[in-house]
């Protein structure tokens, strides 16, 4: 009997499967990008070099965010998500191996930016894959999925690296031998995983602007965010440098249990916060943001391991509110035809954010030492953040007016 099977048509398997698979991938490539944070001071030690550089080693990566954002952005949509998907496999492979061959700080840098390639890749189009992929059921739930397999990886990265470097043997390469494997899994369920995109759209640079009805929003909501970047860069290059050399524990798994902390805090509140209206999330996620900037102002002024932790969870779940929710408050002003471009604007924000002020750290640091630039962090951003909090609550208090204005005059 004939059938009329497509035999293009992705089989049923590929298809039920495809969310497990795709959100597989997606941990596994951004665990990566986090892996190197507590080998940071072997290295230093090895290759005989400070704070500052350090800081800027874990800057790169930013800067390989950055091109693949603007210059591969649309590329999933006119070619499909999986090719995309695969290239940035391809690039999270490139940089563990360079990571494993590395004698220098040349090819340190280099590893990192292929590192931020290998996220500017994913982060985007696996966010849309992952949607993409849900069946009916899971549809609901999808964007909380993507979220927590991105910010999951991340956390998991310095988590993993740590046990490995303190309890396992070949501290500097093991690590990375692992998340080659993991990665190569990755390329196989992204290749097995159905194509989720319907290939519109033509190459080309990801154009930035903000539309005149969005800016006074996206001021806001782009200085909160850029305030949570800025915490965890903070925590994912020097993080590792407080326990040490201010705490004075030289335990790399604890170094990264503290950076998995702000990330674990992060995902979780993105979970929560999505059930809140956008503005009044984004007050509370700045409020807690500088609730947690002053604890960590404290926690390095006394040395504190416990209250570096709480300053980390506070300061996790404060950057997890005010990013989501700032994103979703940009979104909810924006045509749709432009989202693309000002979500792209948004993560260039984000992504200066998380590179320029650890720089600054890293100067601070090498001039008046890691504990008082630390502690001057803290209490800048704390006051940046403080600056956003009154004027979101001054936003809020205008569209609460108009919104009566607006009811007053129907009656």
């Amino acid at each position: 009997m004939a059938t009329n099977l497509d035999p293009t048509e992705p089989s049923a398997a590929r298809r039920r499967y495809g969310l497990a698979l795709l959100t597989y991938a997606f941990v596994a490539v951004m665990l990566g990008t986090t892996l190197p944070t507590p080998m940071y001071a072997l290295y230093a030690e090895q290759m005989h070099f400070g704070v500052l550089t350090t800081t800027v080693i874990f800057a790169t990566y930013a800067g390989g965010v950055l091109f693949a954002l603007l210059a591969f952005g649309r590329w999933s949509d006119a070619l499909g998500r999986r090719p995309v998907l695969l290239a940035g496999g391809v690039a999270a492979i490139a940089s563990a191996l360079v990571f494993l061959a590395a004698a220098d700080v040349t090819a340190l840098l280099v590893g990192r930016f292929l590192s931020g390639l290998s996220a500017g890749l994913f982060t985007g189009t696996a966010t849309a894959a992952v949607i993409e992929s849900a069946p009916p059921s899971w549809r609901p739930r999808a964007a909380a999925v993507a979220t927590t397999a991105n910010i999951g990886g991340l956390g998991l990265g310095p988590v993993l690296a740590g046990l490995l470097v303190q309890y396992a043997p070949a501290p500097l390469q093991l690590a990375f031998e692992v998340h080659i494997a993991l990665v190569l899994l990755a390329i196989g369920a992204v290749a097995f995983a159905a194509e989720t995109s319907r290939r519109q759209g033509r190459i080309g640079f990801q154009r930035l602007s903000v539309p005149a009805q969005t800016r006074a929003v996206f001021a806001v909501a782009a200085t909160a965010g850029f305030a949570g970047f800025a915490v965890l860069g903070l925590f994912s290059a020097v993080a590792p440098s407080f326990v040490s050399g201010v705490i004075g524990i030289a335990n790399h798994a604890t170094a990264g249990l503290v950076v998995g902390t702000a990330f674990a805090g992060s995902a979780v509140a993105q979970l929560v916060a999505v059930r809140f209206r956008s503005s009044r999330a984004l007050a509370v996620g700045c409020a807690v943001l500088l609730v947690g900037l002053l604890a960590l102002a404290l926690a390095l002024w006394s040395a504190s391991l416990p209250l570096l932790v709480v300053a980390a969870l506070l300061l996790g779940c404060g950057q997890g509110v005010s990013f989501g929710r700032g994103l979703a408050a940009v979104s909810d002003r924006t045509p749709v035809e432009r989202r693309a471009e000002v979500n792209s604007t948004y993560f260039v924000v984000a992504y200066v954010a998380i590179s320029l002020p650890v720089i600054g750290v890293g100067l601070a640091a090498q001039r008046w030492g890691l504990q008082t630039a630390g502690v001057s962090f803290a209490l800048a951003v704390g006051v940046l953040t403080a600056v956003c909090l009154v004027a979101v609550v001054v936003q809020q208090r205008r569209e609460s007016r108009a919104e009566l204005r607006v009811g007053a005059s129907e009656r």
